[in-house]
């Protein structure tokens, strides 16, 4: 074992899989020179060199697009974007694209390529640049979905991204890229499609993307010392997602919360209450609760942005209204 910070993490992922396999390269705004805007690819440029670690200009809708001709023409591209929000400016080339280019195709074109962006408020970014896109992505069929909730599943779940031969979004929460967690000296890939559960509880269910892990799993601590029991799960990937098992913790429990950083309104955290009502309406003794983003812009200052940001108490504020 050893302790290394979210960022860290992700730039090993990049570094062993550019070792691995010589069509892996990355590209984005600043991912070479200064290795990268969250600094989760620094040395790349130096031990791989400018054709494999290309500074791209502010340019989304081309640089995404002519990733999208790399991965069809036999290359890995690992995009980044700075923000998750510029998915707006690219999302010709990332919905009618490269999610569909394998279907139109009737399978005979893949397109390995892999876009990492983070999410999430916190950091006094305003309204353009913390924004969690991931329901947007979602909604459109074609592309998995990861969530990464600590180092080690940034590392192992970037890993799986870039030898799938599906276009994958992996986003991270710019909140996570400083901290430290400890991770296995040898990480492998982790599947796509299989929720972790972290914490095991009989009381309720909370299932969490992202972060929103970490903050469940506080909640959770806190709670144990008022007698409530909360069982935590990871979801990993939003698409696919793991349905089984959160359906299988409600069955236990009788109550579920959906933890997630997107906007409430047909956000993932409502989508996903949605996707499995039919499977756990019977087994429930509360409605479903969901803790998200409310449907404002995220404001700049920190203390308008703060109180409206899924965190760790509203979680147990959450928990404890549904279990009166």
């Amino acid at each position: 074992m050893k302790e290394i910070t979210y960022a860290q993490a992700i730039c090993e992922a990049l570094d062993e899989e550019m070792q691995r396999d010589y069509s892996v390269l990355t590209l984005g705004e600043d991912v070479g020179f200064i290795g990268g805007n969250f600094k989760t690819s620094v040395g790349l440029l130096d031990k791989y060199g400018e054709m494999r670690v290309k500074d791209t200009p502010i340019s989304e809708q081309g640089f995404v697009g002519m990733a999208v001709g790399m991965a069809i023409t036999g290359l890995r591209p690992v995009v980044e974007l700075m923000f998750s929000d510029f998915l707006l400016v690219c999302a010709d080339q990332v919905i009618n694209q490269a999610a569909k280019i394998r279907y139109m195709s009737g399978g005979q074109v893949t397109v390995p390529m892999v876009i990492r962006t983070p999410i999430g408020a916190g950091r006094s970014s305003a309204a353009q640049h913390s924004q969690s896109m991931q329901a947007l992505v979602a909604h459109f069929p074609g592309f998995i979905v990861a969530m990464p909730s600590t180092a080690q599943e940034a590392k192992g779940l970037l890993k799986t991204a870039i030898r799938d031969n599906n276009p994958v979004l992996v986003l991270e929460h710019k909140m996570e890229y400083n901290k430290k967690f400890m991770i296995d000296d040898e990480v492998e890939p982790i599947p796509f499609g299989k929720a972790n559960i972290v914490r095991k509880g009989t009381d309720i269910t909370i299932s969490a993307t992202s972060a929103l892990v970490i903050r469940s799993q506080e909640a959770a601590e806190i709670l144990e010392k008022e007698g409530i029991s909360v069982e935590v799960i990871d979801l990993r990937t939003i698409v696919p997602l793991d349905r089984e098992t959160i359906i299988e913790s409600v069955k236990k429990t009788g109550k579920l919360i959906v933890a997630d950083d997107s906007h409430d309104f047909c956000g993932v955290a409502s989508g996903i209450s949605g996707e499995i009502i039919d499977e756990v309406f019977y087994y429930l003794d509360a409605p479903i609760g969901r803790v998200s983003t409310p449907n404002v812009p995220l404001p700049f200052s920190p203390a308008l942005e703060f109180p409206i940001i899924p965190s760790r108490d509203k979680i147990v504020e959450k928990i404890r209204e549904m279990l009166k």
